[in-house]
């Protein structure tokens, strides 16, 4: 049995070990592409929103903030358009209706929004930014701890990504997620190893065509 235990504990320091290294290594190459201030904030035509939970009909509090810095961004002319991404996988949670309707009360033209209806992770968002709707060059919108990761992802697949903190205020449980994303950061490395593709693709949405604002449009 001590073998084992020896063995166990082993893989367990070269697991934390890598943990560290991996977050260590997609943090140091991407701090520099985060900003916190508008004031010279490079312009970006699209800008995405990633999804971050949501109560009945309205964003909880991690994605009312996004929504808002989106929107600042964009009344302030910083991007031209917005692509929604989130879960929308049931009928009785539906992040995308509330994220669009929302951006909608608050003043961002219809079809200047794009809706992503299957950026079930990070991951999927930013896949599906390169390989759906073609985006080459982006404002990655969400708040600070979620950013590095999001702008690593988007640079592997080739999206020229800088971000914009969403940060306000303070937030439940924002240590937990904190801490949450050096595994999630973990994982998303070996994503972009291996190029994962996410299981919903679909027909090609042109970001400079006509936006598929409608519900009843899910390609």
């Amino acid at each position: 049995m001590k073998k084992y235990f020896k063995i166990l504990f082993y893989l367990s320091i070269i697991g934390f070990i890598s943990i560290i290294a991996v977050n260590w290594y997609v943090k140091s190459s991407t701090k520099k592409q985060i900003y916190y201030s508008i004031k010279k904030f490079p312009k970006n035509d699209v800008g995405i929103i990633f999804g971050a939970g949501i109560n009945g009909d309205q964003p909880g509090k991690y994605l009312k903030d996004r929504l808002d810095a989106g929107i600042v961004l964009y009344k302030a002319k910083r991007i031209n358009k917005i692509l929604l991404s989130g879960d929308n996988g049931r009928d009785e949670y539906d992040e995308l209706t509330v994220m669009k309707n929302y951006c909608y009360r608050n003043g961002v033209d219809t079809t200047k929004i794009f809706i992503d209806y299957a950026g079930f992770d990070t991951y999927s968002t930013m896949y599906r930014a390169k390989h759906i709707f073609k985006i080459s060059k982006a404002t990655l919108i969400s708040q600070e701890y979620h950013l590095n990761r999001a702008i690593y992802i988007g640079k592997s697949l080739g999206i020229k990504s800088v971000g914009f903190s969403a940060n306000k205020g303070k937030y439940r449980g924002y240590t937990y997620v904190t801490f949450r994303e050096y595994l999630s950061t973990f994982k998303c490395f070996f994503d972009v190893v291996r190029n994962r593709e996410p299981h919903f693709l679909g027909h090609p949405i042109n970001i400079n065509g006509p936006s598929n604002y409608s519900k009843d449009d899910k390609r």
